[in-house]
């Protein structure tokens, strides 16, 4: 039993003193431990991979000193907690004597009680005043160091993703990254959220088992068990007690991992079939393909469930241990002690204390017990995002073909071109263009020719030769079916250049040439433009750009198959009068583009071509 009540007086510059001893000191583990970690463990060396520049550079002082700030309100936190403790401690104990007290018939003493009973619930009003502004500060300050985190770290993966189109490049290595858009939005946040949860409840813990086991071995007692007697019994068992219990845990929660990679993995797929599902639903229905879809979509559910029964089970298992040993817990302190509080060597008071220390300690260690289902999770969005930016460092490693800038001119010297199996399709072509000069690209199906353009792209690893041309805006490639990005109109037509370079009176002039004019008056409307317009009116969108931003090289690959003849003639008409220094390199099964072309090279199919001029009949 305590002799004197704690110093309340003086327990403010204390708690401050104390507080920022344990700061400093927590800081130093911090730093240390996290450099180990990121050194000696798999996925350590994952998180600092990805997150690591964050934290390295000359502008990290800002979540550096988030993480600062956090840090020093959550063990203001701990140290709030155990002030608590002896404020109970202190209420308990007063409650007590004010009846025995009243049993005795002391006046004295049970006005002495009443006071030390007053005196508590006002050291816990400002207690809890201070508590309840620390939570709301550090979940602010959590908050933005989330966000600011998920805004960095977003950048960073999406900036490696399209480098070097890594995003398009990535399909020709081995092993290819699935559904990138659900770890660039998913994984980020489980990332940045969890490693603040996981990090600031570690620190909780640790220093929740150092503070709050002092208080226990301050009120423990010895104890016999089996004959033998144990000095400080309730420290010794609460420790054995938790460290057996999360031993078990690990045992019994280590699958985890693995079923919540698999379930992001399967949930993921199936929602990307249900995307391409929307995105393809006019060809499904002319095919009349419901059923071979329905039975698609059910298969790929299918294993979503069993995965989800997986967890569920497994799930069962690690929470019932959890429970379990969480509601022993809460009379384990009290069972110990009470042998002690009838013999009236502890007071009420004490015996709160107490189990609120037990509690305090056994929830400190069980941390790691109770988090390994959200490390699990965590873990499998490490590998994650680990595996995309892995993939997109191989993608950039695969090779592709030597492109120098060059003005007005486009050069190609020994370029030759294979399928991913080796065969080749083109080989060792040279060509020499110059400003004004259309050259028309035929051959069978499966000779090469869009692989050609997207060779020049830099897209077909399977390429090799050196190309000289323009390059940046001065060079633009046309698919069959042009990429139309969300927003509004005018940013479609402009894409993929600046809207803010260009006035809507400009852009309102070359829809009207593309003969588009009824979209003139709807460039501030926002929709998905590739459902809304057609095929024809896409690649009529296509020549705008080109109109836009005048080019010196246009490919073009089959970018008029979906307009009349007409139009396709006016569209190429269009390009010659605005543009009339364009080169144009344009692959075409029509007859009808040949008229616009001064040259026309031939793929004969396995490596030979033929280069000649364009007759026109």
């Amino acid at each position: 039993m305590r002799d004197e009540p704690i110093d309340w007086s003086h327990e403010a510059v204390a708690s401050l003193l104390w507080t920022s001893r344990a700061f400093l000191v927590a800081l130093i583990c911090f730093v240390v431990i996290g450099a180990v970690l990121a050194r000696r463990t798999n996925w350590g060396r994952q998180f600092w991979r990805i997150t690591g520049p964050y934290f390295s550079t000359r502008d990290s002082w800002r979540p550096w000193s988030l993480i600062l700030a956090l840090l020093f309100l959550t063990i203001l936190g701990v140290r709030i907690l155990v002030l608590l403790s002896y404020q109970s401690n202190e209420m308990y104990t007063s409650l007590q004597l004010v009846a025995q007290a009243l049993q005795s018939g002391d006046a004295a003493a049970l006005d002495d009680a009443k006071t030390l009973f007053w005196r508590s619930i006002v050291v816990f009003a400002v207690l809890a005043t201070v508590h309840v502004v620390r939570s709301l500060l550090a979940q602010y300050v959590g908050q933005a160091l989330e966000i600011l985190w998920r805004t960095w770290l977003t950048d960073r993966v999406t900036t490696d993703w399209l480098g070097g189109r890594a995003y398009y490049r990535g399909r020709f290595i081995d092993n290819s990254i699935d559904n990138p858009d659900q770890r660039i939005e998913s994984d980020i946040t489980e990332v940045a959220t969890t490693s603040q949860t996981l990090s600031m409840g570690l620190v909780s813990a640790v220093v929740s088992v150092v503070s709050f086991t002092g208080i226990l071995w301050d009120l423990s007692g010895p104890m016999t068990v089996f004959g033998v007697e144990i000095p400080r019994a309730m420290v010794v068992l609460v420790y054995v007690y938790i460290l057996t219990a999360t031993a078990i845990a690990f045992w019994i929660g280590r699958p985890l991992i693995t079923l919540s990679f698999l379930k992001e993995r399967l949930t993921a797929n199936f929602r990307y079939a249900l995307v391409r599902l929307r995105d393809s639903a006019e060809n499904v229905a002319f095919y009349r393909g419901e059923d071979v879809e329905k039975h698609g979509l059910l298969g790929r559910f299918a294993a979503v469930i069993v995965n989800a029964w997986q967890i569920v089970f497994r799930t069962l298992k690690f929470n019932g241990f959890n429970l379990g040993v969480s509601q022993v817990a809460v009379v384990f302190p009290i069972v110990i002690q009470a042998p002690r509080f009838f013999a009236g060597t502890i007071t009420l008071g004490d015996i709160t204390q107490s189990a609120q220390a037990f509690g305090q300690v056994s929830d400190a260690l069980s941390f790691f017990r109770q988090s390994y289902d959200q490390f699990a999770v965590y873990r499998a969005s490490l590998i994650r995002l680990d595996g995309l930016m892995d993939a997109d460092e191989r993608s950039r490693r695969l090779p592709s073909i030597r492109t120098a800038g060059r003005d007005h001119v486009v050069d190609l010297d020994k370029v030759s071109v294979r399928t991913p199996d080796g065969r080749l399709l083109i080989g060792e072509l040279d060509l020499h263009l110059v400003p004004g000069e259309a050259l028309l690209v035929k051959g069978s199906s499966g000779s090469g020719k869009t692989t050609l353009l997207r060779s020049l792209a830099e897209m077909w690893p399977f390429a090799d030769g050196s190309v000289s041309r323009p390059v940046g805006r001065d060079a633009l490639f046309l698919s069959q079916l042009p990429y139309l990005p969300l927003g509004d109109l005018r940013s479609a037509v402009a894409y993929p250049a600046r809207v803010e370079d260009l006035t809507d009176e400009v852009i309102r002039g070359v829809l009207r040439d593309v003969h588009l004019g009824n979209l003139a008056g709807r460039l501030d409307e926002r929709a998905d433009w590739a459902k809304i317009l057609s095929p024809g009116e896409q690649q009529r969108i296509a020549f705008a750009r080109v109109l836009l931003l005048r080019p010196q090289v246009v490919f073009l690959d089959e970018a008029t198959s979906a307009v009349d003849e007409g139009l396709e003639y006016s569209l190429y008409q269009l390009i010659r009068e605005h543009a009339p220094e364009c080169i144009l390199f344009s692959v075409s099964h029509r007859s009808t583009v040949d008229q616009h072309h001064t040259r026309q090279l031939e793929l004969l199919g396995d490596g030979p071509w033929r280069l000649s001029a364009v007759t026109v009949g």
